[in-house]
C-alpha cells in the first residue's frame, strides 16, 4: 500500500525522522506539563472550575491551552499571552518609526523585536497569574473547597505560571529548530486535538440517548463537518496566478529567459492570522474583569457570550479588518514590481513599475475581499453549530479558530515531510500532486 510504503521511506531518511521523534518527545512534555497542579491547589476539587470552562470563551482559552486552563496546570496561561504580545509589536511596527526601523535591519532587527515581544509576554503573564489565581479561588469555594490566601502563594504561583508558559514557548521555538513544522502553531494543534476525541464521543452519546435525531443526525454533522474542513482547505490553498513574461537576454552567444511564469496570489494570504488577532482582542472583558463569575451587564454583558449576535458581528468585522491589515503588511506589491523590473519580467499588457504595482494592488484587494469574508464566515460557523443544537464542546471544531489552525498546521507540516521526501528523491504523499500549505 502506497501509505505503508511512505512510512517506510520517512523511516529510511534519518534527518526526518529524527525531527519526527524529537516533536513527538517535546509534545509528550508539553502534555505532561498540562497536568502538573499547582503547588497548593488539590486536583480533586476543580470541578466547579472544569464546569465553567465547557462554554462560553473560556471554553476556547481552555482549548488553545490543552486543557492545563481548567487543570489548574503550571501550563495554565498558556501560549496566548505570547501571542496577544506579537500583536502589539506588528501594530507598533507599523506605528512607530523606531520599530520600523528595527524591521529594516534584517536579521538584527528581529532579534531585537523578538526578545521585546518575550519581555511584553512576561508582563502580561505577570498580570494576568492573579486574574487567574482570583478566578480559580472564587471555582474552588464553589466546590467547596479553598486554597492558600498567603501573598507568597499569590506571588510565587504567579512566578510558576509566568515560567510555564514561557518553557511552552521554548518548546515551540525547539519544535521549529530541531523538529517538524512550526513550533507555537503546533503547540496550539496539539492543545486543540487533544479535546477532539471526548467532544466527538460526547456528542455521539447525547445525540444517540438524550436528544432526537439519534445516528441519523450524528452522521449528517459528519457530513457538515467533512464538507467545513473541505471549504476550509481550499481556504487555505486558494491562489490566483498572475502571469509573468520574462524578456529574452542574451549573454555571450547565448539566449536567456522569455519563458511565461506565474506570481501565485493567495486569496487568504494573511492564513489564520486575522482570526488569532481577532480572538486575542475578544478576550480582552475576560482578563478586565478577571474571569468573574458574578452577574454581568452592561456594555460588556454581549461580549462574554461567543454564541451570541454582537459578539459574531464584531468578531466578523476584526476578522475582515485583520485580513487586510496582514495581507497589507506581509504582501509588497511594490518590492514585487521592482524584482519584476530588475531581473528583465512584465506582466503582459501592464507596462513595468508603477503600473504593475497598482495592478497587483487591485487583484489583491479583489481576491482579498471574498477571502476575507469567507474567512469571517468559518471563524463563526461555531454559532450556527450551537444554533442547531450540536453541543458547545464538538461545536468549535465546526469552524473558527480550532478549525482554520488543525487544518493550516497539518497542511503546513505534511508540506515539510513531503519536502524532506521530494528532496531525497522519494515519492511524495499524493499522486495529484505537491501538498500546499501555510504556518501561523
Amino acid at each position: 500500500m502506497r501509505a505503508v510504503d511512505t512510512i517506510k521511506n520517512i523511516w529510511k531518511i534519518e534527518d526526518l525522522r529524527n525531527r519526527i521523534l524529537t516533536t513527538l518527545l517535546l509534545v509528550a512534555v508539553y502534555r505532561l506539563g498540562t497536568y502538573i497542579v499547582l503547588p497548593g491547589i488539590d486536583p480533586q476539587s476543580l470541578t466547579a472550575l472544569q464546569e465553567q470552562t465547557k462554554g462560553g470563551l473560556l471554553a476556547l482559552l481552555d482549548m488553545f491551552s490543552g486543557g492545563a486552563f481548567s487543570n489548574a496546570s503550571i501550563f495554565a496561561l498558556g501560549i496566548m499571552p505570547y501571542i496577544s504580545a506579537s500583536i502589539v509589536m506588528q501594530l507598533l511596527a507599523i506605528a512607530v518609526p523606531s520599530f520600523q526601523k528595527l524591521q529594516r535591519e534584517g536579521e538584527s532587527g528581529r532579534k531585537k523585536i523578538n526578545q521585546l515581544t518575550r519581555y511584553l509576554t512576561v508582563i502580561i503573564l505577570l498580570f494576568q497569574g492573579p486574574t487567574y489565581l482570583v478566578n480559580l479561588s472564587v471555582q474552588l469555594r464553589y466546590a467547596g473547597a479553598a486554597m492558600p490566601e498567603s501573598l507568597w502563594f499569590t506571588i510565587s504561583s504567579t512566578v510558576i505560571m509566568a515560567a510555564g508558559s514561557m518553557f511552552v514557548l521554548w518548546l515551540g521555538e525547539r519544535i521549529t529548530d530541531k523538529g517538524i513544522g512550526n513550533g507555537i502553531s503546533f503547540i496550539i494543534l496539539v492543545g486543540i486535538i487533544a479535546r477532539l476525541p471526548h467532544s466527538l464521543f460526547q456528542e455521539f452519546i447525547s445525540r444517540t440517548s438524550e436528544r432526537t435525531g439519534g445516528l441519523v443526525m450524528f452522521l449528517f454533522e459528519m457530513l457538515v463537518l467533512l464538507l467545513v474542513i473541505a471549504g476550509a482547505i481550499l481556504l487555505v490553498q486558494g491562489t490566483r496566478k498572475v502571469p509573468v513574461q520574462y524578456a529574452k537576454r542574451i549573454i555571450g552567444n547565448k539566449q536567456y529567459g522569455g519563458a511565461r511564469q506565474y506570481i501565485p496570489l493567495k486569496v487568504n494570504a494573511a492564513n489564520v492570522m486575522p482570526i488569532i488577532f481577532a480572538q486575542a482582542i475578544m478576550f480582552i472583558p475576560i482578563s478586565i474583569l478577571g474571569f468573574s463569575n458574578n452577574e454581568i451587564s452592561g456594555f460588556w454583558a454581549p461580549f462574554m457570550n461567543n454564541t451570541g449576535f454582537w459578539y459574531n458581528f464584531v468578531f466578523a468585522v476584526l476578522i475582515i479588518a485583520f485580513t487586510y491589515f496582514y495581507t497589507a503588511i506581509t504582501i509588497n506589491p511594490t518590492q514585487m514590481a521592482d524584482d519584476l523590473k530588475r531581473n528583465n519580467g512584465f506582466i503582459p499588457g501592464v507596462k513595468p513599475g508603477r503600473h504593475t504595482k497598482d495592478y497587483l494592488d487591485a487583484i489583491m484587494d479583489r481576491i482579498t475581499l471574498p477571502g476575507a469574508f469567507f474567512l469571517a464566515l468559518v471563524a463563526i460557523m461555531p454559532a450556527f453549530a450551537r444554533a442547531a443544537s450540536i453541543s458547545m464542546e464538538f461545536s468549535q471544531f465546526f469552524g473558527g479558530t480550532s478549525l482554520l489552525i488543525l487544518v493550516g498546521v497539518v497542511l503546513d507540516t505534511l508540506q515539510q515531510i513531503e519536502s524532506h521526501l521530494l528532496m531525497r528523491h522519494y515519492d511524495g504523499l499524493l499522486k495529484s500532486g505537491r501538498i500546499k500549505g501555510r504556518s501561523i
